[in-house]
């Protein structure tokens, strides 16, 4: 039987929240006094964080939601939030009686971008109503539109992921160089996993190889001790050549590689 909240005028309800990072990690937090366990969680005290407002609507329109506070709890560092553990993290509102630990979620959406502003952070939520927004017809395109190893594509992520150790780390190339089963040539689009140090649970996508070194997308601005440990997949550049040769998977090939381009209307003819 469903709990009809704020019936009586004295409630000894509180605010929860739990965030579920990319990483694999998995925080709750209360503004009640004291820490409260539930559904398989610790919600740790944190009475200085406070969702500002929450919106539902009935229609198809996205909720929103805002929550603000400070860094103050341990579980939350200023370092994790620049690292961008917490960007697209799932979250979920809702509120719990500290007495009978009863609860009941209110809202679920994704962590937007994060910002900080003397010693405060402030996050923007979208609930899971802003996936009806999007499209979902593809669009032509002479590349594959299919994530590798991804819905469509028809791969197994396993055969393509290999253990990898960190041999060098190039600050100022923003690279690593790993030892790994496959040659460097193969990981170009690939993504790097990392298992240990100061990344660990963090996913970087490989932008370019340059000398045996993989450039990556997000900035390594710690440094990273010599034998940790990732998780590589290779990439693939999306063309049906290297779909048909290189993985001969050219029957799940999702793109137009043949299909005239809109400048075929302004071309003429040539005399034979």
């Amino acid at each position: 039987m469903t709990r009809i909240w704020f019936s009586t005028e004295v409630e000894t309800v509180a605010t929860y929240w739990r965030v579920s990072r990319t990483d694999g990690v998995t925080l709750g937090f209360t503004t009640h006094d004291a820490d409260l366990w539930f559904d398989g969680l610790l919600h740790h005290a944190a009475p200085g964080m406070m969702p500002t407002a929450i919106r539902r609507t009935a229609d198809f329109d996205a909720d929103s939601a805002e929550v603000t506070g400070a860094i103050s709890h341990a579980a939350i560092s200023a370092q994790d939030l620049i690292a961008g553990r917490y960007d697209n993290a799932r979250i979920v509102i809702g509120l719990v009686d500290w007495e009978t630990l009863a609860f009941q979620a209110l809202y679920g959406g994704r962590i937007g971008a994060v910002s900080q502003n003397e010693g405060q952070f402030s996050t923007t939520l979208a609930s899971r109503k802003a996936d009806l927004q999007h499209d979902p017809i593809p669009r032509t395109s002479p590349s594959c539109r299919s994530d590798f190893c991804g819905t469509g594509c028809g791969l197994a992520a396993a055969r393509y992921t290999h253990e990898a150790v960190l041999t060098a780390h190039d600050i100022s190339g923003n690279a690593v160089t790993m030892a790994c089963a496959v040659s460097a040539t193969a990981l170009t689009g690939g993504v790097v996993r990392w298992m240990d140090g100061p990344y660990a649970g963090l996913a970087m996508n490989i932008l370019a190889v340059s000398n045996s070194a993989l450039v990556l997308d997000q900035p390594l601005d710690q440094t990273i001790p010599a034998g940790s440990h990732a998780l590589i997949r290779e990439g693939c550049d999306h063309t049906l050549a290297t779909c048909s040769g290189r993985f001969a998977n050219a029957v799940n090939f999702q793109g137009e590689p043949f299909l005239p381009g809109n400048d075929l209307i302004v071309r003429y003819g040539l005399a034979s």
